[in-house]
């Protein structure tokens, strides 16, 4: 006899403007309580000293986590000249000092090197494993780490502010596995001075922005006055950009059974140029499964049970 899930069947997606000093898992553990929902996660985790989007899924929603993670993301975020942290951050230490301070023509001429691909080192306190250990608990340890530099992709850079000669305020739009701490280090670096992080706020996920984030303790409010579907947002919320095919109740019910189902002809003539691509299945209005078309079949990859 199957184990029975302890809390509520919900489903969804909260576009949650995490506070600063909360951890990712903290906060995903608040909104799981909140909801009493039965399973909850969250897609790009933000550091304690960072605010912003944290798009956390509950229920059927964490089956389209992985589309997420690979979705474009922005930031604004303020570069304190002069100063090194061993975090790149405002947590850590100071390393290095410098006298100098950029002008901003100088720092948008820099800028300019950023945008588009680029090799980037991540900072060695970072989440990336090591051996099996994250590298962030092997240089806690004091532990020399030296991590391979990565290909990322920054779409957009602007300075969009210089409040004093030691602050500069940076808007970016880049793809996964980007690090703003490491853009400020390497920023700094060719404008031959120091630099750290000393704010940083997420103002986009895929389709979630920080203009339709809810404040955790405004979410928790909600939930407490009894209306928390106000701030949920839909299962397919993470899929926008994913091509959708209606299917009929019997073809919906075996998709949800996990069997693939044959496409007429005119179904075909639809999606011919999507052969090997992920299509989301609907029925009723609701998402029935992700699939892939081969063969002229619809074949269910992930399916969903929605009440």
């Amino acid at each position: 006899m199957a184990r029975r899930r302890k809390g509520d069947a919900v489903s969804g997606w909260i576009c949650l403007d995490k506070p600063l000093d909360v951890t990712s898992t903290q906060a995903v553990g608040r909104v799981r309580r909140a909801f009493n929902a039965q399973k909850a996660g969250h897609a790009g985790t933000l550091d304690p000293l960072a605010s912003g989007v944290l798009p956390i899924a509950l229920g059927e929603a964490t089956k389209t986590v992985a589309f997420l993670v690979e979705a474009g993301k922005a930031y604004r975020f303020t570069v304190r000249w002069g100063v090194e942290t061993a975090t790149f951050d405002a947590e850590g230490p100071a390393t290095a000092t410098s006298d100098v301070r950029p002008s901003p023509a100088a720092i948008e001429a820099a800028l300019g090197d950023f945008i588009g691909e680029i090799d980037q080192v991540p900072p060695a306190y970072s989440a990336i494993k090591v051996d099996g250990e994250r590298a962030y608990d092997l240089a806690r340890d004091g532990v020399e780490v030296e991590l391979a530099a990565r290909k990322v992709t920054i779409h957009d850079a602007r300075l969009v502010a210089t409040p004093d000669a030691d602050h500069a305020v940076f808007e970016i739009e880049c793809g996964k596995g980007t690090y703003v701490r490491a853009l400020a280090r390497d920023l700094a670096a060719r404008l031959e001075t120091r630099g750290h992080v000393a704010e940083l706020r997420r103002t986009r996920v895929g389709p979630f922005e920080a203009a339709g984030a809810i404040g955790l303790e405004c979410l928790e409010d909600l939930c407490h006055r009894g209306a928390p579907l106000e701030a949920l947002l839909p299962v397919e919320t993470a899929l926008d950009d994913i091509p959708e095919l209606a299917v009929t109740a019997e073809d919906a019910f075996r998709l949800t059974q996990g069997r693939s189902i044959v496409l007429l002809p005119r179904q075909l003539e639809t999606l011919g140029a999507l052969i090997g691509r992920t299509v989301r299945a609907r029925h009723g209005g609701k998402i029935v499964a992700l699939c892939e078309m081969r063969l002229g079949r619809l074949n269910p990859t992930r399916v969903f049970h929605l009440t």
